[in-house]
């Protein structure tokens, strides 16, 4: 193990607005194309998924609306916060989120970014459906009762 994996902090910065924005359908694994100082500020976890969304162009995959702070110690070369990034994706997942992106009521969202055992910058993107008024409601009953359970298992 590298001495910069052992003084690394786990990343793992969540979009839970997406949970409940919306019904997850399916999960997969991006890499990303970083620029600059950009690793360094996901390092110390300074980054918004909430607005995220993934688009197509011309069969590759980008996501826009993430903010990334720009770095405090960076220089003039340091990075835009909010700005689009390319995802490296296997081009069988590419075609596959192409077509369900095209279906109507299905969009792409970020929901975690992390770092991988090698150092990489992941972004874990899902196919999601929009809930109505009535889902968000359930959502928030079952969330509830399982706050109760776990409380009473506790006493």
């Amino acid at each position: 193990m590298s001495t910069a994996a052992r003084f690394q902090k786990d990343v793992n910065i969540r979009n839970r607005q997406a949970g409940f924005e919306y019904e997850l359908l399916d999960k997969y694994t991006a890499g990303m194309v970083l620029r600059g100082t950009e690793i360094k500020s996901i390092r110390e976890g300074k980054v918004n998924l909430q607005d995220g969304y993934v688009y197509f162009n011309q069969g590759e995959a980008f996501v826009k609306g993430i903010n990334i702070t720009p770095y405090a110690q960076g220089t003039i070369y340091n990075h835009e916060g909010v700005r689009e990034r390319k995802l490296l994706l296997k081009r069988s997942e590419l075609r596959k989120l192409e077509a369900r992106s095209a279906d109507k009521g299905l969009t792409i969202v970020p929901t975690r970014l992390f770092i991988s055992d090698r150092g990489f910058a992941k972004l874990e993107i899902a196919v999601a459906k929009g809930k109505k008024l009535h889902d968000k409601r359930s959502t928030i009953r079952e969330r509830d009762a399982k706050r109760e359970l776990d409380r009473l298992k506790l006493k």
